[in-house]
Protein backbone atom coordinates (compact mmCIF):
# COMPACT_ATOMS: atom_id res chain seq x y z
CA UNK A 1 0.00 0.00 0.00
CA UNK A 2 0.76 3.60 -0.71
CA UNK A 3 2.22 5.31 2.86
CA UNK A 4 -0.04 7.48 4.23
CA UNK A 5 0.81 11.28 4.80
CA UNK A 6 0.90 12.26 8.71
CA UNK A 7 -2.00 13.49 9.72
CA UNK A 8 -2.50 17.54 9.65
CA UNK A 9 -3.04 19.63 12.37
CA UNK A 10 -6.54 20.75 10.36
CA UNK A 11 -7.39 16.98 9.68
CA UNK A 12 -7.13 17.03 5.84
CA UNK A 13 -5.02 14.09 5.50
CA UNK A 14 -7.99 11.82 6.18
CA UNK A 15 -10.43 13.53 3.53
CA UNK A 16 -7.61 13.27 1.44
CA UNK A 17 -7.49 9.53 2.08
CA UNK A 18 -11.20 9.10 1.02
CA UNK A 19 -10.70 11.40 -1.71
CA UNK A 20 -7.67 9.30 -2.94
CA UNK A 21 -9.62 5.94 -2.47
CA UNK A 22 -12.56 6.71 -4.18
CA UNK A 23 -10.81 8.11 -7.06
CA UNK A 24 -8.92 4.66 -7.32
CA UNK A 25 -12.63 3.51 -8.03
CA UNK A 26 -13.53 2.59 -4.06
CA UNK A 27 -16.62 3.57 -2.77
CA UNK A 28 -16.51 4.36 0.72
CA UNK A 29 -19.39 6.62 2.52
CA UNK A 30 -19.53 7.77 5.90
CA UNK A 31 -22.51 7.88 8.50
CA UNK A 32 -22.09 10.08 10.92
CA UNK A 33 -18.62 8.88 11.88
CA UNK A 34 -18.74 5.06 10.56
CA UNK A 35 -17.02 4.15 7.59
CA UNK A 36 -18.40 1.66 5.18
CA UNK A 37 -16.91 0.35 1.75
CA UNK A 38 -19.09 -0.29 -0.61
CA UNK A 39 -17.30 -0.80 -3.62
CA UNK A 40 -18.68 -4.59 -4.02
CA UNK A 41 -22.10 -3.03 -3.83
CA UNK A 42 -21.97 -0.68 -6.26
CA UNK A 43 -24.01 -2.31 -9.03
CA UNK A 44 -26.20 -3.92 -7.27
CA UNK A 45 -27.75 -0.82 -5.69
CA UNK A 46 -31.12 -0.66 -7.00
CA UNK A 47 -30.95 3.40 -6.56
CA UNK A 48 -28.10 2.44 -9.76
CA UNK A 49 -24.27 2.76 -9.57
CA UNK A 50 -23.81 6.11 -10.89
CA UNK A 51 -26.06 7.69 -7.77
CA UNK A 52 -24.01 5.47 -5.03
CA UNK A 53 -20.57 6.23 -6.69
CA UNK A 54 -21.75 10.03 -6.63
CA UNK A 55 -22.24 9.89 -2.88
CA UNK A 56 -18.57 8.36 -2.33
CA UNK A 57 -16.53 10.55 0.20
CA UNK A 58 -19.82 11.64 1.65
CA UNK A 59 -21.74 11.63 5.08
CA UNK A 60 -25.13 9.72 3.67
CA UNK A 61 -26.78 9.63 7.08
CA UNK A 62 -29.15 12.18 5.78
CA UNK A 63 -29.99 9.91 2.32
CA UNK A 64 -30.57 7.20 4.62
CA UNK A 65 -34.10 9.16 5.33
CA UNK A 66 -34.72 9.97 2.00
CA UNK A 67 -36.78 11.28 0.13
CA UNK A 68 -36.78 9.84 -2.31
CA UNK A 69 -36.45 6.89 -0.50
CA UNK A 70 -36.50 6.22 2.97
CA UNK A 71 -34.03 2.98 3.64
CA UNK A 72 -35.87 0.08 5.57
CA UNK A 73 -33.99 -1.36 8.80
CA UNK A 74 -33.04 -4.40 6.84
CA UNK A 75 -31.17 -1.88 4.41
CA UNK A 76 -29.31 -0.44 7.11
CA UNK A 77 -29.03 -4.02 8.59
CA UNK A 78 -27.30 -4.34 5.31
CA UNK A 79 -25.06 -1.08 5.36
CA UNK A 80 -23.48 -2.42 8.57
CA UNK A 81 -22.01 -5.77 6.64
CA UNK A 82 -19.45 -3.17 4.54
CA UNK A 83 -18.23 -1.20 8.30
CA UNK A 84 -14.96 -1.01 7.83
CA UNK A 85 -13.87 1.60 10.91
CA UNK A 86 -15.41 4.11 13.51
CA UNK A 87 -13.89 7.39 12.51
CA UNK A 88 -13.68 8.49 16.65
CA UNK A 89 -10.70 11.11 15.51
CA UNK A 90 -11.30 13.16 12.36
CA UNK A 91 -6.97 13.53 12.84
CA UNK A 92 -6.09 10.07 12.34
CA UNK A 93 -6.24 8.85 9.34
CA UNK A 94 -7.31 5.13 8.18
CA UNK A 95 -4.74 2.51 8.25
CA UNK A 96 -4.18 1.72 4.98
CA UNK A 97 -1.91 -1.46 5.80
CA UNK A 98 -5.17 -3.74 7.40
CA UNK A 99 -6.15 -6.11 5.21
CA UNK A 100 -9.41 -5.00 3.85
CA UNK A 101 -11.60 -8.56 3.78
CA UNK A 102 -14.30 -9.19 0.93
CA UNK A 103 -17.62 -8.02 2.67
CA UNK A 104 -19.18 -11.51 1.50
CA UNK A 105 -16.36 -13.34 3.32
CA UNK A 106 -16.86 -11.33 6.66
CA UNK A 107 -17.75 -14.06 9.55
CA UNK A 108 -20.80 -14.02 10.90
CA UNK A 109 -20.81 -13.94 14.35
CA UNK A 110 -21.84 -17.92 15.11
CA UNK A 111 -22.29 -17.01 18.76
CA UNK A 112 -25.47 -15.01 18.25
CA UNK A 113 -26.58 -15.83 14.93
CA UNK A 114 -28.96 -18.36 14.98
CA UNK A 115 -27.63 -20.84 13.04
CA UNK A 116 -23.79 -22.14 12.74
CA UNK A 117 -23.12 -20.67 8.52
CA UNK A 118 -19.92 -22.71 8.75
CA UNK A 119 -22.08 -25.88 8.37
CA UNK A 120 -24.96 -26.51 5.67
CA UNK A 121 -27.78 -24.67 6.55
CA UNK A 122 -30.81 -26.56 5.15
CA UNK A 123 -30.79 -28.88 7.41
CA UNK A 124 -30.81 -26.33 10.52
CA UNK A 125 -33.52 -24.13 9.83
CA UNK A 126 -36.53 -26.43 11.24
CA UNK A 127 -35.25 -26.25 14.35
CA UNK A 128 -35.54 -22.41 14.09
CA UNK A 129 -39.71 -22.88 14.99
CA UNK A 130 -41.17 -19.31 15.80
CA UNK A 131 -37.96 -17.48 14.98
CA UNK A 132 -37.37 -18.64 11.18
CA UNK A 133 -39.78 -16.22 9.73
CA UNK A 134 -38.11 -13.06 11.02
CA UNK A 135 -34.12 -14.40 10.94
CA UNK A 136 -34.86 -15.37 7.11
CA UNK A 137 -36.43 -12.45 6.21
CA UNK A 138 -33.29 -10.47 7.52
CA UNK A 139 -31.00 -10.69 4.38
CA UNK A 140 -27.26 -11.05 4.22
CA UNK A 141 -24.57 -10.40 1.87
CA UNK A 142 -22.60 -13.83 1.91
CA UNK A 143 -23.20 -17.05 0.29
CA UNK A 144 -25.09 -19.75 1.23
CA UNK A 145 -24.19 -24.02 1.81
CA UNK A 146 -27.53 -26.30 1.66
CA UNK A 147 -25.78 -29.78 1.51
CA UNK A 148 -23.27 -31.84 2.89
CA UNK A 149 -22.46 -33.39 -0.29
CA UNK A 150 -20.13 -31.44 -2.89
CA UNK A 151 -22.33 -33.21 -5.64
CA UNK A 152 -25.51 -32.26 -4.52
CA UNK A 153 -24.57 -29.10 -3.75
CA UNK A 154 -23.13 -28.17 -7.24
CA UNK A 155 -26.49 -29.72 -8.11
CA UNK A 156 -28.58 -27.05 -6.49
CA UNK A 157 -26.28 -24.00 -7.92
CA UNK A 158 -27.34 -22.70 -11.25
CA UNK A 159 -25.40 -19.86 -13.29
CA UNK A 160 -27.90 -17.56 -15.18
CA UNK A 161 -26.60 -18.84 -19.10
CA UNK A 162 -27.39 -22.47 -18.08
CA UNK A 163 -31.21 -21.76 -18.05
CA UNK A 164 -30.87 -20.00 -21.65
CA UNK A 165 -29.18 -22.29 -22.72
CA UNK A 166 -31.04 -25.43 -21.99
CA UNK A 167 -34.68 -23.87 -22.64
CA UNK A 168 -34.47 -21.59 -25.23
CA UNK A 169 -33.62 -24.27 -28.16
CA UNK A 170 -36.65 -26.11 -26.52
CA UNK A 171 -38.62 -22.97 -27.19
CA UNK A 172 -37.62 -22.74 -30.81
CA UNK A 173 -38.24 -26.65 -31.62
CA UNK A 174 -41.92 -26.64 -30.05
CA UNK A 175 -42.39 -22.87 -32.03
CA UNK A 176 -41.63 -24.56 -34.99
CA UNK A 177 -43.41 -28.11 -34.26
CA UNK A 178 -46.42 -26.17 -33.03
CA UNK A 179 -46.46 -23.80 -36.47
CA UNK A 180 -46.20 -27.02 -38.55
CA UNK A 181 -48.93 -28.97 -36.90
CA UNK A 182 -51.02 -26.25 -37.32
CA UNK A 183 -50.55 -25.34 -40.53
CA UNK A 184 -52.46 -29.17 -41.36
CA UNK A 185 -55.26 -27.56 -40.67
CA UNK A 186 -56.59 -30.58 -38.66
CA UNK A 187 -56.79 -28.45 -35.41
CA UNK A 188 -60.08 -27.59 -34.02
CA UNK A 189 -61.37 -25.90 -30.74
CA UNK A 190 -64.60 -27.84 -28.95
CA UNK A 191 -64.55 -30.40 -31.57
CA UNK A 192 -64.39 -33.27 -28.88
CA UNK A 193 -67.87 -31.43 -28.02
CA UNK A 194 -69.47 -30.76 -31.05
CA UNK A 195 -68.03 -31.21 -34.93
CA UNK A 196 -70.88 -28.84 -36.43
CA UNK A 197 -69.73 -25.66 -34.60
CA UNK A 198 -66.21 -26.43 -33.88
CA UNK A 199 -63.34 -23.68 -34.42
CA UNK A 200 -60.60 -23.59 -36.94
CA UNK A 201 -57.01 -22.91 -35.39
CA UNK A 202 -54.91 -21.74 -38.37
CA UNK A 203 -51.61 -21.28 -38.49
CA UNK A 204 -51.88 -17.89 -38.45
CA UNK A 205 -53.17 -17.61 -34.90
CA UNK A 206 -50.00 -19.02 -33.56
CA UNK A 207 -47.80 -15.90 -32.73
CA UNK A 208 -51.20 -14.64 -30.26
CA UNK A 209 -51.42 -18.19 -28.76
CA UNK A 210 -47.69 -18.15 -28.25
CA UNK A 211 -48.75 -14.54 -26.28
CA UNK A 212 -51.17 -15.90 -24.49
CA UNK A 213 -48.84 -18.44 -23.21
CA UNK A 214 -46.74 -15.71 -21.89
CA UNK A 215 -49.23 -14.34 -20.35
CA UNK A 216 -50.83 -17.08 -18.75
CA UNK A 217 -47.51 -17.70 -17.48
CA UNK A 218 -47.22 -13.94 -15.65
CA UNK A 219 -50.12 -14.87 -13.51
CA UNK A 220 -48.86 -18.52 -12.83
CA UNK A 221 -45.27 -16.57 -11.81
CA UNK A 222 -47.43 -14.34 -9.68
CA UNK A 223 -49.60 -17.29 -7.99
CA UNK A 224 -46.61 -19.12 -7.50
CA UNK A 225 -44.36 -16.56 -6.08
CA UNK A 226 -47.20 -15.64 -3.51
CA UNK A 227 -48.99 -18.81 -2.28
CA UNK A 228 -45.96 -21.36 -2.70
CA UNK A 229 -42.67 -19.28 -2.20
CA UNK A 230 -44.34 -17.17 0.34
CA UNK A 231 -45.95 -19.62 2.48
CA UNK A 232 -45.47 -19.37 5.65
CA UNK A 233 -44.76 -22.74 7.07
CA UNK A 234 -46.11 -23.89 10.60
CA UNK A 235 -43.53 -22.67 13.28
CA UNK A 236 -43.88 -26.43 14.68
CA UNK A 237 -43.21 -28.35 11.70
CA UNK A 238 -39.44 -28.63 10.81
CA UNK A 239 -39.97 -30.41 7.42
CA UNK A 240 -42.49 -27.31 5.93
CA UNK A 241 -39.81 -24.94 7.09
CA UNK A 242 -36.96 -26.73 5.76
CA UNK A 243 -39.26 -26.89 2.00
CA UNK A 244 -39.93 -23.39 2.27
CA UNK A 245 -36.03 -22.44 3.11
CA UNK A 246 -35.42 -24.52 0.29
CA UNK A 247 -37.63 -23.25 -2.48
CA UNK A 248 -37.73 -19.29 -1.85
CA UNK A 249 -36.18 -18.96 1.72
CA UNK A 250 -32.47 -19.03 1.01
CA UNK A 251 -33.18 -16.82 -1.79
CA UNK A 252 -34.67 -13.99 0.96
CA UNK A 253 -31.92 -14.39 2.74
CA UNK A 254 -29.22 -14.33 0.30
CA UNK A 255 -30.62 -12.37 -2.29
CA UNK A 256 -27.59 -11.88 -4.12
CA UNK A 257 -26.16 -15.34 -4.29
CA UNK A 258 -25.69 -15.50 -7.87
CA UNK A 259 -25.52 -19.33 -8.09
CA UNK A 260 -28.93 -18.85 -6.96
CA UNK A 261 -31.19 -16.82 -8.53
CA UNK A 262 -32.64 -19.17 -11.46
CA UNK A 263 -34.14 -22.35 -11.15
CA UNK A 264 -32.01 -25.64 -11.65
CA UNK A 265 -33.03 -27.35 -15.07
CA UNK A 266 -33.41 -30.31 -13.40
CA UNK A 267 -36.02 -29.81 -11.26
CA UNK A 268 -37.52 -26.98 -13.11
CA UNK A 269 -37.93 -30.03 -16.20
CA UNK A 270 -40.52 -31.70 -13.28
CA UNK A 271 -42.54 -28.91 -12.81
CA UNK A 272 -42.70 -28.06 -16.76
CA UNK A 273 -43.82 -31.38 -17.19
CA UNK A 274 -46.55 -31.36 -14.96
CA UNK A 275 -47.87 -28.57 -16.68
CA UNK A 276 -47.40 -29.80 -20.29
CA UNK A 277 -49.35 -32.77 -18.87
CA UNK A 278 -52.10 -30.38 -17.62
CA UNK A 279 -52.14 -28.76 -20.40
CA UNK A 280 -52.82 -31.75 -22.99
CA UNK A 281 -55.77 -33.16 -20.80
CA UNK A 282 -57.27 -29.64 -21.28
CA UNK A 283 -57.45 -28.51 -24.43
CA UNK A 284 -56.71 -30.35 -27.91
CA UNK A 285 -52.98 -31.38 -28.87
CA UNK A 286 -51.47 -28.85 -30.36
CA UNK A 287 -53.37 -25.83 -29.12
CA UNK A 288 -52.20 -27.15 -25.64
CA UNK A 289 -48.38 -27.43 -27.13
CA UNK A 290 -48.54 -23.41 -28.62
CA UNK A 291 -50.02 -22.15 -25.43
CA UNK A 292 -47.12 -24.17 -23.07
CA UNK A 293 -44.53 -23.19 -25.53
CA UNK A 294 -45.41 -19.33 -25.14
CA UNK A 295 -45.49 -20.29 -21.45
CA UNK A 296 -42.18 -21.92 -21.35
CA UNK A 297 -40.76 -18.87 -23.36
CA UNK A 298 -42.40 -16.84 -20.51
CA UNK A 299 -40.58 -18.46 -17.86
CA UNK A 300 -37.24 -18.26 -19.45
CA UNK A 301 -37.90 -14.10 -19.95
CA UNK A 302 -38.99 -14.46 -15.97
CA UNK A 303 -35.49 -16.30 -15.00
CA UNK A 304 -33.33 -14.00 -17.44
CA UNK A 305 -35.22 -10.42 -15.81
CA UNK A 306 -34.93 -12.19 -12.02
CA UNK A 307 -31.19 -12.40 -12.44
CA UNK A 308 -31.23 -9.05 -13.99
CA UNK A 309 -32.85 -7.43 -11.63
CA UNK A 310 -30.61 -8.67 -8.44
CA UNK A 311 -27.40 -8.02 -10.69
CA UNK A 312 -27.74 -5.96 -13.58
CA UNK A 313 -27.61 -2.32 -13.24
CA UNK A 314 -30.51 -0.59 -15.46
CA UNK A 315 -30.46 2.85 -16.59
CA UNK A 316 -32.48 5.29 -14.37
CA UNK A 317 -36.30 6.13 -15.52
CA UNK A 318 -36.31 2.66 -18.07
CA UNK A 319 -38.82 -0.18 -17.23
CA UNK A 320 -36.31 -2.30 -15.37
CA UNK A 321 -35.02 0.54 -13.22
CA UNK A 322 -38.22 0.36 -11.65
CA UNK A 323 -38.81 -2.63 -11.65
CA UNK A 324 -35.69 -3.50 -9.77
CA UNK A 325 -36.29 -0.64 -6.76
CA UNK A 326 -39.68 -2.29 -6.69
CA UNK A 327 -38.41 -6.23 -6.62
CA UNK A 328 -35.95 -4.73 -4.20
CA UNK A 329 -38.42 -3.46 -1.86
CA UNK A 330 -39.99 -6.63 -1.58
CA UNK A 331 -36.62 -8.21 -0.58
CA UNK A 332 -35.97 -5.65 2.08
CA UNK A 333 -39.19 -4.65 3.57
CA UNK A 334 -42.35 -5.04 1.81
CA UNK A 335 -42.22 -9.44 2.07
CA UNK A 336 -46.06 -9.76 1.94
CA UNK A 337 -46.47 -7.79 -1.25
CA UNK A 338 -44.78 -7.04 -4.43
CA UNK A 339 -45.17 -10.61 -6.32
CA UNK A 340 -44.75 -9.74 -9.75
CA UNK A 341 -41.18 -9.85 -10.86
CA UNK A 342 -41.82 -9.79 -14.53
CA UNK A 343 -44.19 -7.70 -14.47
CA UNK A 344 -46.36 -5.90 -11.72
CA UNK A 345 -49.89 -6.32 -13.07
CA UNK A 346 -51.30 -8.84 -11.35
CA UNK A 347 -50.17 -6.91 -8.05
CA UNK A 348 -53.04 -4.02 -8.64
CA UNK A 349 -56.28 -6.70 -9.41
CA UNK A 350 -54.64 -8.79 -6.00
CA UNK A 351 -54.02 -5.49 -4.26
CA UNK A 352 -50.49 -6.64 -2.85
CA UNK A 353 -48.84 -3.75 -5.19
CA UNK A 354 -45.74 -1.93 -2.86
CA UNK A 355 -47.23 1.17 -1.94
CA UNK A 356 -45.42 4.79 -3.10
CA UNK A 357 -43.49 6.16 -0.65
CA UNK A 358 -44.65 9.54 0.90
CA UNK A 359 -42.59 12.48 2.68
CA UNK A 360 -44.46 14.64 5.06
CA UNK A 361 -42.94 17.78 5.85
CA UNK A 362 -41.68 17.44 9.54
CA UNK A 363 -41.06 20.06 12.38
Amino acid sequence: PVPLPPPSPSGNSLAAEVRDRCARGECLVRCRRRLYDLSAFVRLHPGGERLLRSRAGTDVSAALDGPPHRHSANARRWLEQYYVGELRDEQKPLDAAAPRLDPRCKPVDVGTDLVDWRKPLLWQVGYLGEKYDEWVHQPVDRPIRLFHSDFVEALSKTAWYVVFLVWTPVVLYLSWVSYTALAQGNTRLFSSFTTEYSIPVHKYYFPFIFLLGMFLWSLLEYLIHRFVFHMKPPASNYYLITLHFLLHGQHHKSPFDSSRLVFPPVPASLVIAFFYGLLRLLLPEVLGLSIFVGGLCGYVVYDMMHYYLHYGSPKEGTYLYGLKAYHVKHHFEHQKSGFGITTRFWDHPFRTLIPEETFEKED
